[in-house]
């Protein structure tokens, strides 16, 4: 492939500046202020050591690197404050609110909301939650923006109380908030550090927010994943589809599916017929989202509600039991990584091929060393998050 860089040289030399960072008001960023080249090329080395052992020769492409910053589709914002004053962004080491509304890792058209969500807090007259006094309802937004403009909204309260506002203000949410579809309040009623809790009420018609990647139309549902650089997330996607073309399966699981990223590039072979495809995954909102798309689209594929963990192990309940192993597997795990049960069963197993994407290169190097049988032969770096550490690696895999 040509896209070592999805924007050629343009962005790799430059240095990104933030006010907060340097105000010491936020520290999210910990690369902050490092020429991106250098921040790439770090991680490109790192990845290499982390995986030197389990893969002696293992063939690298060129890294897939970002713009530096207005990168991020997603904003996660705790709210703090007052009522009449509250703050988008984090809570400090107090738990008070910090507002981060300029934050500039945002992409365009997303950065211009974030910047009203204050205001539209405080026009709605919801009452931020404290967490030190235990009081108050709003304790998060949380914005998806699609790269065709389009914005799914998410308000994470304490209780339904405060729903009837939502919803009466819903007519003025959608004039006020350029190309917004989806709103949603979802109800988080634990004293904890979790961003959302199990119950969510869609409030708008539309129930999904299209994400146009490549030449797939994903369709996120409110408790969907999807990856938080879009650009990069495509590249992934076409590197994936590269790959698995030339290794051209006839039958292809994608397990840890989400809402389908790689099994809806794998749908058809090089030669236009159709692939046999599967998708596993545990979240019913994201197995959802994947049937939607996979409807819109030719070619047929199914996806199924499962543990990937612990679903396909000899004697294992669930949706893939008593089916012959395919040609190819996609694995996309949590930074936990497979796991022992389901890289016991890949070693064990006679298919020819593995797909690993991974957010961890540490426990990617432990489930490789697992699987001896099936040996990396390529290899690519993605990097969804500059600024931090954390990137992304997509490795090929080939039983030798």
């Amino acid at each position: 492939m040509s896209d070592a860089h999805p924007l050629g040289q343009l962005s790799v030399a430059q240095v990104m500046q933030c006010d907060y960072f340097d105000a010491g008001r936020c520290r999210s960023c910990s690369l902050m202020g490092t020429d991106y080249a250098g921040q790439l090329a770090d991680k490109q080395s790192r990845a290499a050591r982390a995986l030197a052992a389990a893969c002696p020769g293992l063939s690298w492409e060129a890294p897939f690197g970002s713009v530096p910053e207005g990168f991020r589709n997603k904003a996660k914002l705790v709210v703090g404050g007052t009522r009449d004053e509250p703050t988008a962004g984090i809570l400090d080491a107090h738990r008070q609110g910090v507002d981060l509304r300029h934050c500039g890792l945002y992409e365009p058209g997303l950065a211009e909301v974030v910047e009203q969500v204050p205001e539209v807090i405080a026009t709605l007259g919801l009452v931020p939650y404290d967490v030190v006094r235990r009081s108050g309802e709003l304790k998060h937004v949380l914005l998806t923006h699609s790269p065709d403009g389009e914005l799914m909204i998410r308000f994470v309260l304490r209780s339904p109380g405060q729903q009837v506002r939502i919803a009466r203000a819903l007519p003025w949410l959608l004039e006020t908030i350029p190309g917004l579809r989806v709103v949603s309040v979802n109800l988080q009623p634990d004293h904890a550090a979790v961003l959302e809790g199990p119950e969510e009420i869609v409030l708008t018609v539309a129930e999904d927010l299209p994400m146009q990647v490549n030449e797939v139309r994903l369709r996120l549902r409110t408790g969907s994943f999807f990856q938080t650089n879009t650009t990069v997330a495509a590249g992934l996607y076409r590197q994936a589809q590269d790959w698995i073309h030339q290794v051209d399966p006839v039958t292809l699981w994608d397990l840890y599916c989400g809402v389908g990223g790689f099994a809806l590039h794998a749908l058809l072979r090089p030669d236009g017929t159709p692939r046999d495809v599967l998708g596993l995954e545990i979240s019913s909102e994201a197995v959802a989202s994947a049937r939607t798309t996979a409807a819109e689209l030719p070619g047929a594929a199914r996806f199924e509600v499962g543990d990937a963990a612990s679903g396909v192990g000899a004697g294992e309940a669930g949706p893939l039991r008593g089916l012959a192993p395919p040609d190819l597997v996609v694995v996309n795990p949590p930074r936990r990584g497979i796991g022992p049960v389901l890289t016991e069963w890949l070693e064990s197993s006679q298919m020819q091929h593995v797909l690993y994407s991974s957010c961890n290169v540490d426990s990617l190097a432990r489930d490789l060393e697992r699987m001896p049988s099936l040996v990396p032969v390529r290899a690519r770096l993605f990097d969804m998050f500059p600024q931090t550490p954390h990137l992304e690696v997509l490795t090929l895999l080939r039983r030798g």
